[in-house]
């Protein structure tokens, strides 16, 4: 009779990150993400119900990825099990699960206003000039390239997001110059663009 491990494996074979074991999950939330969980709690039927804005906290006091530690340390403050929490998390693209992404990521719109308009020689001329491909990251941990969705800015094709903002049409100049000032910014717009949905969620809550 063959083994288990000779079976054949269908699909790939699940590679997530594992979870801290409870006795070892270390907080990391400031004082103040804690303070803004908890008003934000107060304006949520049951605390599942803030699961997404938790997360977005969590993502930006964990330098823009949700590690395993990240989602259990939100799971923890909400009184939700991991996988619950995990599954939240990998379903919106938005969310940074898949790995630890660059201090800039730079998404490239490649749909069909986009496409049309050169989007993807865009995206070649970043890859060459970056060194990497959609979905990586580079080796000094700056910038992050990813194809996305419909940015709904089609008047702008090609377009570029980074962080919050939009940026097109673009050119690969524009492009040479858009990752020369990125690497001069001191912030991360990754966590600053949590940071903006973090403000916009208590704004909403305070109405």
């Amino acid at each position: 009779m063959a083994d288990v491990s000779d079976l054949i494996q269908l699909g790939s074979r699940n590679d997530r990150p594992k979870r801290p074991a409870p006795d070892q999950l270390e907080l990391k939330f400031s004082d103040e993400a804690v303070k803004q969980l908890d008003a934000l709690r107060t304006h949520y039927p049951t605390e599942k119900a803030c699961i997404l804005p938790g997360l977005w906290i969590a993502q930006r006091e964990y330098d823009g990825t949700l590690t395993p530690e990240a989602i259990a340390e939100t799971a923890h403050r909400l009184n939700r099990s991991y996988a619950e929490v995990e599954g939240v998390a990998t379903f919106y693209s938005m969310y940074n699960t898949g790995h630890k992404v660059g201090k800039h990521m730079i998404e490239v719109c490649t749909c069909l206003s986009c496409h049309m308009c050169g989007a993807y020689r865009i995206g070649d001329h970043l890859k060459e000039k970056l060194g990497i491909e959609f979905g990586e990251t580079t080796e000094d941990g700056l910038f992050t390239l990813h194809e996305v969705e419909c940015l709904d800015a089609c008047d702008r094709a090609p377009l570029l997001q980074v962080g919050d903002e939009y940026i097109g049409p673009v050119t690969p100049d524009d492009c040479d110059k858009l990752i020369a000032a990125l690497k001069d910014r001191p912030d991360s717009s990754v966590v600053k663009l949590a940071d903006e949905i973090v403000k916009v969620h208590l704004k909403a809550d305070e109405k």
